[in-house]
């Protein structure tokens, strides 16, 4: 059993380092040494990845399992006059989700901290934030980053066209609800501290196993796809969130969960049914459910014909890509499962 305090300072110093998609060398960076210091082989491949190999008794026989290492935000479109600049979503991020507070732009040579900014509130229908108090939910384009400096010091700092937003390290840091995690990118930061703690604890795995930190999932599975047409694999298992809501029959707590279909199509059944089994002989319940409005870097890779079998195994999260929260014990459970899974022959 894993140590929740434990599990939580993990998740804490990945959410910690920035990886907006596109722009992870701060996460790379961490990866690679936390990876080396455990003593497994890993590398950064040319489509960003981050990938540990855990040698098999079968060396002829290859599994991965992904977790993606970008998070969402934004992206600047305009670098105005006055200090102000103007952003557009990267993956599924929403204004109001991150509401009015501290964002981190990350230049080509500097970071700049502004302040994601709607409009002053005590106005009329003279002033065009107006509508956004009375009819609808405020959207990218009626906001702006508020950073009083000149169009010269932005352009000193590398700020551009292209340079990322995310959440500021101001208001990222983790905080635990009893044996809940709550914080940004959990999404999938904690999924990637499954990755961490799969290297830790696995030593002899049936076949080679890939541990993969994805890149740019956020926007296409983009690492993913790479990674899955250069290397021939027998079973791809993804690591993900799963949204808890009223439409799906997902409770919160320590029950992983384990996806039968998403957006992209179905996921295989026989890979499925192992997971199950090894669950049982865990005496873990587990949790299914089909998602809407939902892909993994294993369906996506699925479905373009890059792999012949792909699971999504996930844990149980509120709010999802806004401040999230999940139980300890679901993350904990995906890395007993995943283990004993990588331990066991399969068909």
């Amino acid at each position: 059993m894993w140590d929740y305090e434990q599990l939580f300072k993990i998740i804490e110093e990945l959410v910690m380092h920035h990886s907006p998609s596109g722009a992870e060398a701060e996460i790379n960076q961490l990866l690679l040494q936390r990876f080396a210091a455990l003593g497994v082989e890993v590398w950064c491949d040319r489509a960003d990845n981050i990938i540990a190999k855990i040698p098999g008794l079968n060396s002829e026989r290859a599994i991965a399992i992904t977790a993606h290492k970008d998070e969402i935000g934004a992206i600047v479109k305009t670098v105005g006059e006055a200090g102000r600049v103007e952003v557009r979503k990267l993956g599924g991020a929403f204004p109001w989700v991150y509401g009015e507070g501290v964002v981190d732009l990350l230049g080509d040579n500097a970071t700049i901290s502004g302040i994601l900014s709607f409009g002053s509130r005590h106005v009329s229908h003279e002033s065009a934030q107006k509508v956004q108090q009375e009819e609808t939910s405020v959207k990218w384009e009626n906001a702006w980053i508020e950073t009083k400096l000149t169009t010269e010091e932005l352009e000193t700092a590398g700020i551009r066209p292209g340079t990322r937003m995310v959440i500021g390290k101001h208001r990222k840091r983790p905080v635990r609800l009893k044996d809940h995690i709550a914080s940004y990118t959990l999404d999938n930061k904690a999924s990637v501290a499954i990755l961490l703690a799969i290297a830790q604890t696995l030593k002899q795995p049936v076949v080679n196993v890939y541990l993969v930190a994805s890149a740019k999932e956020e926007v296409g599975a983009i690492g993913a796809l790479f990674f899955t047409q250069n290397q021939r694999l027998d079973a791809l298992i993804a690591l993900e969130i799963c949204p808890l809501a009223n439409e799906y029959p997902v409770k919160d707590g320590k029950d992983p969960v384990i996806l039968v279909q998403d957006a992209y199509g179905i996921y295989d059944e026989t890979l499925n049914g192992q997971l199950r089994h090894n669950a049982k002989q865990l005496g873990m319940p587990v949790q299914l459910t089909t998602l809407s409005g939902f892909g993994s870097d294993a369906s996506i890779a699925m479905k373009f014909g890059h792999v012949a079998r792909a699971a999504c195994l996930a844990f149980p999260t509120q709010n999802t890509h806004g401040y999230e929260i999940a139980h300890l014990g679901a993350i904990a459970n995906c890395i007993d499962l995943l283990t004993a899974f990588c331990e066991t022959d399969f068909d």
